[in-house]
């Protein structure tokens, strides 16, 4: 039986009891081996992080500002979008944030807005669905190239150009806000209305 985390293994017969402690070190040892992988892959994504931080702070790429939101956890980063000249969203300043995996940058982070946000490619909750941001390989539903979605050579600053773009030419068949993506289509006026409401709000002027 289980009493807590120990084990009474005094009901066991010799054999019995070799064979749970034999299963028990075999854990234990896999175990350890997942979390020094986890822990190797973890410092390896820190370091590239660090290493785009800089490269960001050196040469920050026009209309984007980002950054880890605190020095102690350079997994999470939050990050101001500007909103492209001649689109309907000119002059906005859109924050965001960015989430990084352990294992970057194998896999992609997540980027998700933090105000409001009207657009063919971007979910209501903020998230935004762009192809550079989907896990790598060939599209299982068959609408992106392989070269299209996530790689290690990419990097945050590709990923914030590409949203910068995918706010100044919008993907009306992605389909992440329905609404949005058939407003684009049919009624561009009503959609030009809503994003310059956004920018306003953006730039905290009275609606």
């Amino acid at each position: 039986m289980m009493l807590g985390s120990h084990y009474d293994v005094s009901c066991l017969s010799s054999r019995d009891q070799v064979t749970l402690n034999n299963k028990l070190s075999l854990f234990s040892q896999c175990n350890t081996r997942k979390y020094l992988l986890i822990y190797k892959m973890a410092g390896s994504a820190l370091r590239r992080l660090m290493a785009e931080y800089k490269q960001l702070t050196l040469n920050p790429p026009e209309g984007i500002v980002a950054g880890p939101i605190n020095e102690e956890n350079f997994f999470d980063w939050e990050c101001l979008i500007v909103g492209p000249d001649g689109t309907c969203f000119e002059g906005g300043v859109f924050p965001a944030k960015l989430t990084f995996p352990t294992d970057y940058p194998l896999s992609p982070p997540k980027m998700q807005f933090t105000c409001e946000m009207f657009h063919p490619n971007i979910y209501s909750d903020g998230r935004v669905c762009i192809s550079i941001l989907h896990a790598p390989g060939d599209d299982p539903l068959g609408y992106e190239s392989s070269a299209e979605r996530w790689s290690p050579v990419q990097s945050v600053e590709k990923i914030l150009l590409s949203v910068i773009s995918m706010l100044a030419e919008p993907n009306d068949e992605s389909g992440a806000n329905i609404d949005a993506a058939k407003m684009w289509r049919d009624n561009r006026a009503e959609f030009d209305r809503i994003a310059t409401r956004i920018v306003r709000k953006s730039l905290n002027i009275p609606l």
